[in-house]
């Protein structure tokens, strides 16, 4: 009996998709348009909802079954870099934009939340996919798809086109020259 009160408690504790996409869009909406914003700081609000892990290892897709250790932590760290640089780059160029939250769908362990994003007088439809690792863990962001482009997708496209040319070691380069090149911008 406590055993199951105590599930019970645990599963309303955790907030649901909506809510982790909700808290998330306020939090970044408020850093981002604070006055000195830094790229720093959107970078600790972001973490919090989004799993640049995740994203990261699905991007590469089947070849990150192929990968040494050494190398899957070296392109996810590559690669949360930036995600992060670029995200905070956008976050912090936008300002104050209204979100109207749609519909939640959830699937098991995979989850959608539909928004409507308005920034001045344009509409964009921005759908978040995330995934948690189990019935107790909380949700987290893997992907988002602004106009029926999706992120993951787009990158995993990339890394198909430059894997077959350059392998492994000339997309895990092009990925930190990207990541230079875009923190330098940061940078005040």
């Amino acid at each position: 009996m406590i055993v199951s009160l105590l599930t019970a408690v645990l599963l309303t504790a955790t907030p649901g998709p909506l809510e982790v996409v909700k808290e998330g869009n306020t939090n970044v909406q408020k850093v981002a348009s604070a006055k000195a914003a830094t790229a720093d700081q959107v970078y600790q609000v972001v973490e919090r909802f989004v799993d640049f892990g995740e994203l990261s290892k699905r991007a590469l897709g089947e070849t990150w079954n192929k990968l040494t250790a050494a190398q899957r932590k070296d392109f996810s760290s590559t690669m949360e870099g930036l995600l992060r640089a670029s995200y905070a780059q956008k976050a912090l160029g936008q300002g104050r934009t209204q979100v109207h939250y749609g519909k939640e769908t959830i699937e098991g362990n995979e989850a959608n939340v539909d928004t409507t994003v308005n920034v001045n007088r344009d509409k964009y439809p921005v759908n978040y996919k995330l995934y948690r690792s189990g019935e107790q863990a909380g949700w987290r962001i893997y992907d988002v798809i602004t106009d029926d482009v999706s992120l993951l997708e787009t990158y995993q496209e990339q890394f198909r086109k430059i894997l077959a040319t350059k392998g492994f070691d000339g997309l895990l380069a092009t990925l930190k020259a990207k990541r230079a090149q875009i923190e330098k911008t940061l940078i005040p």
